[in-house]
């Protein structure tokens, strides 16, 4: 498979100007997009970086973290179709365990292959919210980390992850409790050195209201852009307080029309540079703590 080759001038253009910009503002974060021709999941050209890894499994998400040190996290691992693919990429990145598993809520999308991994991976520690579903996948879930002999830690805004001692990963959502599985959605930051991502899973403007009342620090560099692409997230203050450079949309074919016109319009306004699985396939976001290297699948 081939990374896409950024042929987008105006993009670079944009880039460069935002570059110097932070260099004139005193800003030390700086990034490079580099769109190299072999898309090599095991390759050890990132090795010294922390690599977020936003997986291709259609309408669904998942998020793959792997540190410097080989420390290693999954964020959710997409619908009950994808378990396989799932064990697939952890096999094509070289994971054998999974130190931290995060379901960010019991949605179909987000923890249906999350059982599997946990039959057939060595897992360290799984966190999850406070809200249950009464479906199959969720009780399924539920079966696999009983077997396991897992213990659920929950989730919640306030937890920082003990997972890298070069990176600190906190959670800054759920703040409250919520009705809305959605909004209960794990809401995780990852700061290494100079550089921040955001990942959100489903949360909603409720749940985006709470972490910015909440006062906690939500900037980050990259953002993982809620619920898909929804209208029900992104809300512009939310994205004006986040302030990222980068944002990735995980999603695939579906009826919801996801992302939708107006997220995708805000998202431009903001001057925010959009990766999207359903176009890009497979995204990674690596970072050495000062810079990114961007690849996709296509």
């Amino acid at each position: 498979m081939k990374k896409r080759y950024s042929s987008f001038k105006f993009s670079a253009i944009i880039a460069g100007l935002l570059a110097m910009l932070l260099v004139l503002s005193g800003c030390s974060l700086e990034w490079e997009l580099d769109h190299s021709a072999n898309f090599d999941r095991r390759s050890t050209i990132d090795s010294d970086r922390l690599r977020v890894i936003f997986l291709d499994v259609g309408q669904g998400a998942s998020q793959l973290l792997i540190s410097p040190s080989g420390k290693t996290m999954l964020i959710d691992a997409g619908n009950n179709d994808q378990e396989q693919a799932m064990l697939d990429y952890l096999k094509q990145y070289g994971v054998n365990r999974l130190d931290i598993v995060i379901g960010t809520h019991p949605d179909a999308d987000h923890i249906g292959g999350l059982d599997r991994v946990i039959d057939h991976i060595d897992v360290g520690e799984i966190y999850m919210p406070k809200i249950q579903a009464n479906t199959k996948t969720f009780e399924s879930l539920l079966l696999s980390i009983k077997n396991k002999g897992l213990k659920v830690k929950t989730a919640k805004a306030g937890l920082v992850l003990d997972w890298d001692d070069e990176i600190k990963v906190t959670m800054v959502g759920p703040v409250n409790v919520s009705d809305s599985k959605n909004n209960m959605s794990a809401v995780v930051k990852v700061v290494y050195g100079n550089t921040s991502y955001l990942l959100t899973g489903d949360a909603e403007r409720e749940s985006e209201k709470d972490m910015m009342e909440s006062g906690v620090d939500l900037q980050a560099d990259v953002l993982m852009i809620g619920h898909h692409g929804s209208k029900s997230s992104s809300t512009l203050s939310f994205l004006k307080k986040v302030a990222p450079q980068f944002g990735v949309i995980q999603v695939g074919d579906n009826n919801y029309g996801h992302p939708t016109s107006t997220v995708l319009e805000r998202l431009s306004k903001q001057g925010i540079e959009v990766y999207r699985n359903d176009l890009h396939g497979t995204v990674e976001i690596a970072s050495d703590g000062h810079t990114y290297r961007i690849t996709t699948e296509r």
